[in-house]
């Protein structure tokens, strides 16, 4: 199982597209949504947040830290936070497991599971760049969303599945979500 959170910061869409992707090749997932990501949600998709945890195989409660996910037993492959806040970055990079999602991201860590960050912010603060130098330092992978150009994306949509593809390939996951690059062409 692939464990999906998405946080309070803008670019929720990433992990909506990420866990249809994920869905559309049978893979299992567990999905966590803090509170500030279904404000955020709402404000810039028309997804219902019903709709959206239909996509995921198990959804879970942020507030509920005694969920299975929160402990190193449960067998979870990987973990992707998508978007990833500053906030929740910073509580994932100083051990402040207070919530499902920082404490599942604490049992991925510590166990050596993948755990993919996607950061959304811009511009960084020194303390930013610093929490993820730390959660790198520990093996997390810092995928920042951040789209590529030799693509030649021509929509939003086009920017969104180089993103999700760059996940997907960061996961071990085959996929053909975007235009990869080809310097013949």
């Amino acid at each position: 199982m692939i464990i999906v959170a998405l946080t309070g910061a803008s670019g929720t869409i990433y992990g909506i597209k990420l866990l249809k992707a994920l869905k559309d090749l049978n893979i299992k997932t567990g999905l966590l949504i803090s509170d500030p990501a279904k404000i955020v949600i709402h404000h810039e998709t028309n997804f219902k947040l019903e709709d959206i945890k239909k996509l995921a195989s198990k959804y879970y409660e942020t507030n509920d830290i005694s969920s299975e996910i929160n402990s190193g037993s449960c067998r979870f492959e990987s973990l992707v936070i998508v978007p990833c806040s500053m906030k929740t970055l910073s509580s994932i990079a100083n051990g402040y497991a207070d919530n499902s999602i920082s404490r599942v991201a604490d049992v991925a860590l510590k166990e050596h599971r993948k755990t993919i960050i996607v950061p959304r912010e811009t511009p960084l603060r020194s303390i930013h760049l610093e929490n993820m130098l730390k959660i790198s330092k520990e093996g997390g992978i810092i995928l920042p969303a951040m789209p590529a150009y030799y693509n030649k994306p021509e929509t939003l949509k086009d920017n969104e599945n180089f993103i999700v593809g760059k996940i997907l390939d960061s996961l071990q996951i085959d996929n053909n979500l975007y235009k990869r690059w080809n310097p013949t062409k």
